[in-house]
């Protein structure tokens, strides 16, 4: 294998490793603003937080009551296997690309969870000091946990030695400075591994560029170019353009960003337990046609409100890409299989 094989299969496996959707929408994008009950409290239990959709349509969850992890594949409407453990208040749960699922259980047990699919063992892969209210593997295999209750975010690297992980936002104190948190929630990863985290009490969404510790406040309070107010921001997940689409739990809504800022898109209509409504809502996740599936905290309950195809023309939206660096791409609609096959194409030439 020469040089030059061994860098576009690198590059290869570094565009293979996203396990989760993300699309890419028009401006014009609307999704129905009623939602179908995907799961109940008689399936998911009270108070639900956890979810993850991968880019297969399989479905994960986790069950308060029964400490059970759940899974639902091929699009079924019920669970169809459960992961038993010794989990406690798990919060958070993030599934790679080989099916390995990692879960907080940092409440009693002080760690995070590693359940690998191969052989269905059960390893430990972090320790922490409390709970990870939002994790995230990135592209380099390493572990974010945000922790809530501590004001801060660490990593580790997957392949360390070392189950203790480092500091990479917020200092342990609550604050409102650029490198203070006040009850981080969700967090993600973009390709160029800036870290981007729901400063719930803060009322805004931090940027963290990588090696940081002072980040830059890109929507809310203290924002340089205040557009949109937020109010107990609890999840952040950035589309295939990185526009941001935000779990606003203090106003029990969803809010998108795109070309033209910030606008309300489920959840409009006021807390309540309607098929409109959202209560304390924390969590969301894309399925591979761009539904958008939201952890309602308050009703007890994972709803789906279906993405209107009709409100996009067929070249304004594709249907789900993973993230490419600029630097390397310049064309973020293509799809993984198709970024593959290109590459591969370059790697015979170059034989």
């Amino acid at each position: 294998m020469n040089f030059s094989f061994c860098l576009l299969w690198i590059f290869i496996q570094r565009i293979s490793t996203f396990s989760f959707n993300q699309p890419k929408f028009c401006s014009n994008a609307t999704w129905n603003k009623s939602a179908i009950t995907f799961a109940d409290q008689n399936i998911i239990g009270r108070l639900p937080r956890a979810l993850f959709i991968n880019t297969n349509n399989t479905i994960y969850s986790f069950n308060q009551n029964t400490k059970q992890i759940l899974i639902w594949a091929n699009q079924s409407s019920n669970p169809t296997k459960n992961i038993s453990g010794n989990f406690v208040g798990s919060l958070s749960i993030f599934v790679t690309n080989v099916g390995d699922i990692f879960i907080d259980n940092g409440q009693s047990n002080k760690q995070v969870n590693q359940w690998i699919q191969r052989n269905e063992s059960l390893i430990t892969v972090m320790s922490v000091d409390s709970q990870c209210f939002g994790l995230f593997v990135d592209q380099n295999n390493s572990l974010y946990c945000s922790m809530s209750n501590q004001q801060k975010v660490v990593k580790r690297w997957l392949n360390d030695v070392d189950l203790k992980p480092k500091l990479v936002a917020g200092n342990g104190t609550n604050g409102s400075a650029l490198n203070q948190l006040s009850s981080p929630d969700g967090i993600f990863v973009d390709v160029n591994f800036d870290l981007y985290v729901a400063d719930c009490d803060n009322n805004r969404i931090q940027q963290f560029e990588v090696g940081q510790l002072n980040g830059k406040t890109r929507v809310g309070q203290g924002s340089s170019n205040v557009t949109f107010t937020l109010n107990g921001p609890s999840g952040i997940v950035l589309d295939a353009q990185k526009y941001f689409f935000i779990v606003e739990r203090g106003r029990h809504r969803i809010i998108r960003e795109d070309a033209n800022g910030f606008r309300c898109l489920v959840g409009c209509a006021g807390e309540g337990s309607q098929s409109d409504q959202l209560s304390a809502p924390n969590t969301l996740s894309f399925d591979i046609d761009g539904n958008i599936f939201v952890i309602d905290y308050g009703n007890h309950r994972i709803q789906k409100f279906n993405f209107e195809k009709t409100s996009c023309n067929e070249s304004s939206v594709v249907g789900t890409t993973n993230q490419v660096a600029e630097s390397e791409l310049s064309t973020v609609s293509l799809t993984t299989t198709k970024i593959e096959e290109s590459l591969l194409k370059l790697v015979f030439i170059k034989k």
